[in-house]
């Protein structure tokens, strides 16, 4: 699963880099330890008429809630539970599959953060994954339109969750699980709103090359969310690795 991760690039940068035609957020805040419920940065691609009676596709860089809410829930706390959607079951599942076929984006971070089980320690480990590049990577995201349907003011509320895969080599010694971390050859057809190939489509949902990522140890500041800045990524020593909780 993923339920940490860190997004510091500049707006500026990321729409640069992911070829967005708009912005529709100001908020640049850095974050070093996102978490559930938070507002997050996705990109996805809408569909508007153009001028020769044809649609015409724009790329949207925006801000949603960390969590998904299917349209037909009655309320937000269902997000809590589905801020991952499995690639194995996202073809079937009820909260993911409507999204799956037709709203599909991409989440860029910096990194995001697992927790390694130690023997002989009570306290998990937890270990910053990044690119070995050290530029940002972008996950297969899902998003959905949500609004309570008690309240004819209620606001439209958008939200997200990010497909998981099974961790390659390289994360499998810390988790079993991992994001799904799509290459900029697969985010056309990731995002085309108007391709519903749900096979081909989940055949994008596969554990990345195991080149592809980098990970090491860091401190326990992160396990609690109000700790937040660049603190978090520092490395601990490679003996604390081996002390126990006694």
């Amino acid at each position: 699963m993923c339920g940490r991760f860190v997004s510091t690039t500049p707006l500026t940068d990321l729409a640069e880099r992911l070829l967005v035609d708009e912005v529709r957020t100001d908020d640049d805040r850095p974050n070093w330890n996102v978490t559930p419920r938070s507002s997050v940065v996705i990109v996805a691609e809408s569909s508007r008429a153009s001028e020769d009676d044809g649609q015409e596709h724009r790329r949207v860089l925006d801000r949603v809630r960390w969590g998904l809410v299917p349209s037909w829930a009655k309320d937000l706390s269902i997000g809590d539970k589905l801020i991952n959607a499995r690639a194995e079951t996202v073809r079937e599942k009820p909260a993911f599959r409507r999204a799956f076929a037709k709203r599909r984006c991409l989440i860029p971070v910096d990194g995001f953060y697992e927790w390694k089980v130690v023997p002989g320690r009570k306290t998990k480990q937890p270990f910053y994954i990044h690119s070995a590049d050290g530029a940002p990577i972008t996950f297969a995201g899902l998003y959905e339109v949500w609004r309570d349907k008690t309240d004819p003011d209620a606001p439209w509320i958008r939200s997200c969750a990010i497909v998981t895969t099974d961790a390659n080599s390289t994360i499998a010694a810390v988790h079993d699980r991992m994001p799904v971390v799509l290459e900029p050859a697969a985010h056309e057809q990731w995002l085309d709103p108007d391709n519903h190939d749900v096979d081909g489509l989940a055949g994008l949902l596969v554990p990345a090359a195991e080149e592809r990522l980098r990970c090491y140890p860091v401190r326990l500041l992160v396990n609690k969310p109000a700790n937040n800045g660049p603190e978090l990524l520092e490395p601990v020593p490679d003996e604390a690795l081996f002390a126990t909780d006694d």
